[in-house]
């Protein structure tokens, strides 16, 4: 006579464990929460592609100049070539730069829409990203569609030097040609956003949001505490700590930016007439 039964193995993936609360959730209703931890709030790290997925309508985004890559004016060669390391990046993401941009619909509404991805190269801006952000600034100048970007960055890419600190200046550029033409530009800062990207087109948005509890800065923590010769506040560079010291607008959960993009798209439109500047 069998008293017990035997305990059927949990299968793999089920399972994920919190890096906000450390507790164990099911992996399905992670999922159905935009990758939003049910217990804590935690906002995973997500891809450009789950962006475009989260963000627009389905089947509306036309992704485009998707085949630009980094080239490697300075032939920088660490443990491995620069080269190399765009290659490893492309075949892991199976992206070719850390962004990615194109027109779409948020609730109906055109736009011209731009998301980077963390996991190529830490999101750092080179020659490409930066190139790909003016152009897509250009392209809603021109149409006349509003902007919206998503950043998630490391940085500026120390492997192109100069050239990947000139893309700051060359993204303003771009930015406030959208700016006199009045056509909206609403930017949203995820986990992390640091760096040349906090300090150039990430933070020009005529409303920036910020996903709850997002690393935002400029230089980290403890080269300002080492500067100051003072300790921060422990919230400090936190989408809250931004929020209180007015340089984001609003913090909106990811399940909720959708719609709080087309409402303020509706806002920002009303006073920026299709038909003249």
């Amino acid at each position: 006579m069998q008293l017990f039964r035997r305990k059927k193995p949990i299968p793999d993936g089920i399972f994920i464990k919190c890096e906000g609360c450390s507790e164990t959730v099911r992996r399905k209703i992670v999922e159905e929460r935009m990758q939003v931890c049910p217990e804590c709030d935690y906002h995973f790290r997500i891809g450009a592609w789950d962006r475009v997925k989260y963000h627009t309508d389905e089947g509306t985004f036309q992704q485009l100049d998707a085949d630009l890559t980094a080239c490697d004016p300075l032939c920088f060669v660490a443990d491995k070539s620069y080269a190399e390391q765009i290659a490893a990046d492309r075949e892991a993401t199976q992206l070719n730069e850390a962004i990615i941009y194109g027109t779409c619909k948020i609730e109906g509404r055109d736009l011209v829409f731009a998301a980077m991805d963390f996991s190529f190269r830490g999101g750092s801006m080179g020659s490409v990203v930066g190139e790909k952000i003016t152009r897509a600034a250009e392209a809603a100048c021109r149409q006349r569609l509003p902007f919206v970007t998503v950043s998630s960055s490391g940085g500026a890419r120390m492997q192109e030097g100069a050239l990947s600190l000139m893309q700051m200046v060359k993204t303003c550029a771009a930015l406030n040609r959208l700016h006199e033409k009045r056509v909206p530009y609403i930017s949203i800062m995820a986990h992390p956003t640091t760096g040349g990207v906090t300090a150039s087109w990430a933070s020009l948005g005529d409303i920036i949001i910020a996903e709850p509890k997002a690393l935002i800065g400029f230089a980290g923590r403890r080269v300002i505490e080492q500067t100051l010769k003072q300790k921060l506040p422990p919230d400090f560079q936190t989408a809250e700590f931004m929020l209180e010291h007015g340089f984001v607008d609003i913090i909106a959960p990811r399940p909720q930016i959708k719609q709080t993009v087309a409402g303020l798209l509706d806002y920002l439109s009303a006073g920026s007439p299709a038909g003249g500047p």
